[in-house]
């Protein structure tokens, strides 16, 4: 083999091994397993793996993420990522990103973003503005701020509660009140939605 084909050889086994990287976008949605202690309740209610996720800001170009915890505040997408189980995320995309967020829906969807920032995390999964919950904070500030739903809406009926995991902290949370009838969007809703496509996966 001569130098020159040595070399295309090492270039493109170089880059196999690296695989593509994740190249964020305004408006990419993230989604990762928490670590927290509702996360397992989540997970099993929705029947997904995913149980946080956020919605993707990219400024001077530093990629952070917009989140609903305590309080809703921007993290960079490092701590991020580094905050979920094993490291590993997903992050996707409106599959007519480049045709839908444009500049003016991307400014319009920021400044409904800031009308939630110090919020407190919404433990009660309400579908009020005054606290707020990762999947409610995302699916609102795409709805409102570029008319854009991502995911379906649900009740807290539609979820599977039957398992013991679920049934503590349902205790724990409402005790014999579970308003069943209370809006909700999970994140498992909105990873499902059919308008979004998956960029990347780790």
């Amino acid at each position: 083999m001569d130098r020159v084909a040595i070399v295309v050889a090492l270039v493109i086994c170089s880059g196999c091994s690296r695989g593509p990287g994740y190249e964020p976008r305004d408006g990419d949605i993230v989604f990762q397993t928490s670590q927290s202690s509702q996360s397992a309740a989540i997970q099993l209610a929705t029947k997904s793996p995913y149980s946080h996720m956020g919605i993707v800001y990219v400024r001077d170009g530093a990629p952070l993420v917009f989140e609903a915890v305590q309080p809703v505040k921007l993290t960079p997408l490092e701590g991020w990522i580094a905050r979920g189980e094993g490291g590993h995320f997903v992050a996707k995309r409106l599959r007519d990103a480049d045709s839908v967020l444009t500049g003016e829906a991307l400014r319009r969807m920021r400044l409904v973003g800031e009308e939630f920032v110090g919020r407190d995390y919404d433990l009660y999964f309400e579908w009020s503005d005054e606290r707020i919950y990762c999947s409610e904070l995302v699916w609102k500030i795409f709805e409102r701020g570029a008319g854009i739903r991502v995911g379906e809406l649900e009740t807290m009926a539609t979820f599977d509660l039957s398992h013991p995991t679920i049934a503590a902290k349902v205790n724990e949370r409402f005790g014999d009140r579970l308003p069943l009838d209370e809006v909700v969007v999970s994140p498992a809703a909105i990873f499902r939605a059919a308008n979004l496509e998956t960029v990347y996966e780790n």
